[in-house]
């Protein structure tokens, strides 16, 4: 339960960096297609985290853990249970691994048109975080390893959480 409040702490920080400063840092990478910077941003510092997941299997499996633990959530079941998850977990795995510097490409929507309309409160996204925290810590990825996931997905809060 502590790793589960020092990561969520973790994540409220990163939500607390400001959508100027993130702006400022995006035309530095100009490497990326609109559609990653929009949602997924590639960190090559982050290529030794990639290897602390797994690899691309390991994100797969993780992604499938993940998946399972929304649905089972009375939280978050709502806004997958008519989803198409197989779709989901694809565009996760990817997201991931690029955010993580793998072999990947990220070619899913950007955040904010993939979470238009669903109404995503802070509570349902701070559930989501937890359910990813339970999938990390049963695949065992080390703390430090999901801090840093967590402080690249946290900035795209602010586009997701639409109520």
């Amino acid at each position: 339960m502590l790793k589960h409040s020092l990561a969520a702490a973790a994540l409220t920080a990163g939500l607390l960096i400001s959508h100027h400063a993130l702006a400022q840092d995006a035309p530095a990478k100009s490497d990326q297609s609109t559609t990653e910077a929009a949602s997924a941003p590639r960190d090559p510092a982050l290529k030794p985290v990639f290897d602390e997941f797994g690899g691309k299997p390991g994100l797969v499996t993780l992604v499938n853990d993940f998946m399972d633990n929304l649905m089972a959530d009375p939280v978050t079941r709502p806004f997958f249970a008519n989803a198409d998850r197989e779709h989901i977990k694809k565009e996760l795995v990817d997201q991931f691994c690029v955010i993580l510097d793998g072999p990947c490409t990220y070619t899913g929507r950007d955040m904010a048109s993939v979470h238009k309309g669903m109404g995503v409160n802070r509570t349902n996204f701070n559930a989501l975080v937890e359910d990813l925290q339970t999938a990390m810590n049963k695949h065992g990825v080390p703390f430090r390893a999901q801090n840093k996931l967590l402080a690249k997905l946290a900035p795209m809060h602010h586009v997701i959480i639409t109520r």
